[in-house]
């Protein structure tokens, strides 16, 4: 394995960059304020290279979230999935995350705990379909994870990792992905 290599930030001429790289329309940038305002909105904060990459340009297409024009309940779902397919396995797969304490033996109540739980947990934003980069404001190089429920894998080192190997076809250089968030990362290694 190779020894861990703090992220390098990601910068505006190395996002336009990688947009080169999609098999997407590029509209115009977001401005900061733009930013700001759908953090706002919708509660939760972009990780300091996804800022980057969406001021730099906002991909648009079917999988592509449109931060600045998009469907607000389509917004709102993908950035729920996460959650939900989480609360999904509570229901009906016995998934309990250790440190939530013991697992009420009602449903009901393992669901009302979890949700509470989840709340304090970063959010997951998405990217593209469902990859998603943890929601941590002023942080960069972020692993980007897909997500199924709490089936969850790592899907790109970082940001730059993720676009070579999803839109080029490269092996993702995931012996230096590192995963920043407790809970997503017991769901990635199955450690606590």
């Amino acid at each position: 394995m190779t020894p861990f290599q703090p992220p390098r930030p990601l910068t505006a001429e190395a996002a336009r960059d990688l947009h080169q790289m999609l098999r997407a329309e590029i509209a115009p940038g977001m401005s900061g304020r733009e930013l700001d305002d759908v953090e706002e909105r919708y509660g939760f904060r972009f990780a300091a290279d996804h800022r980057v990459f969406l001021g730099a340009g906002l991909p648009l297409g079917d999988r592509w979230p449109n931060w600045r024009d998009g469907d607000p309940a389509d917004l709102r779902d993908r950035l729920g999935r996460p959650v939900e397919g989480t609360l999904f396995d509570v229901e009906y797969n016995g998934f309990w995350y250790p440190r939530w304490g013991p697992r009420p033996e009602r449903t009901a109540d393992a669901l009302a705990v979890a949700r509470a739980r989840l709340a304090d947990v970063p959010q997951l934003v998405p990217v593209y379909g469902h990859r998603y980069l943890p929601g941590t404001a002023g942080q960069f190089g972020h692993p980007v994870l897909s997500v199924h429920q709490t089936d969850i894998i790592y899907y790109g080192a970082d940001l730059t990792d993720y676009i070579r190997h999803e839109f080029l076809g490269r092996r993702a250089e995931l012996d230096s992905a590192h995963s920043t968030v407790d809970f997503w990362t017991y769901l990635l290694e199955g450690e606590d």
